[in-house]
């Protein structure tokens, strides 16, 4: 597989490079299928009050609707399987996916739907929509930075961001925890959320 993922293709190192592109914003209008392959989902919880845990999930699809000349036009939508979870260890992953946090079983599904863009300025943007978690819906807004456009060597024309967001996990019902002998507690409310996407504009 090459470093771009497209599958029965073979790239040499001195192919395999995107050739980066500085376009009109204009010209990047259309729609964008995120790439799972080279995008990731995480998460980054505090653990026992004095360290960080971090996860992503593996399985995810989602669809960027960018209008270059009025970007509060733009949406954005995720669908995350939650059994895709990955925190780097079996049994933590197991647990995370039981009654006592995600459910998986009966809420197999996280969404997100955005509701408004903004433009902030320079390479800044802001989404916000609506974030689905265990049936609950609730709004989040993701600051987001583009990281340009590029055409990668199988002629596929792609975008990237970073975004960052936080949440109160316990907002979408997720309240477990563990009260430590010392004070406090095991698993943050405070949940770190971070983007970074790789997208494919679709072709007619």
């Amino acid at each position: 597989m090459g470093i771009f993922g497209r599958k029965n293709d073979t790239v040499t190192a001195t192919t395999a490079t995107a050739t980066a592109v500085n376009p009109d914003l204009a010209a990047l209008t259309g729609t964008y299928t995120i790439d799972p392959a080279h995008s990731t989902i995480g998460f980054v919880a505090r653990h026992a009050m004095v360290t960080n845990v971090k996860g992503g999930f593996q399985d995810f699809t989602g669809t960027l609707e960018l209008d270059g000349s009025d970007p509060a036009k733009s949406t954005a939508t995720l669908d995350v399987v939650m059994d895709s979870i990955d925190t780097g260890n079996a049994d933590r992953d197991g647990h995370l996916k039981t009654a006592d946090f995600f459910r998986t079983d009966e809420f197999p599904a996280m969404t997100f739907r955005s509701t408004k863009a903004e433009a902030l300025g320079g390479d800044d943007y802001r989404i916000t929509g609506d974030l689905t978690i265990l049936g609950t819906t609730k709004p989040l807004t993701i600051d987001l930075e583009f990281n340009g456009a590029a055409t990668d060597p199988f002629g596929n024309e792609r975008v990237g961001f970073e975004g960052k967001a936080e949440i109160l996990r316990s907002e979408w019902g997720l309240t477990w925890n563990a009260a430590l002998e010392t004070g406090g507690v095991l698993v943050s409310d405070k949940i770190k959320l971070n983007f970074d996407i790789s997208a494919i504009r679709k072709t007619a």
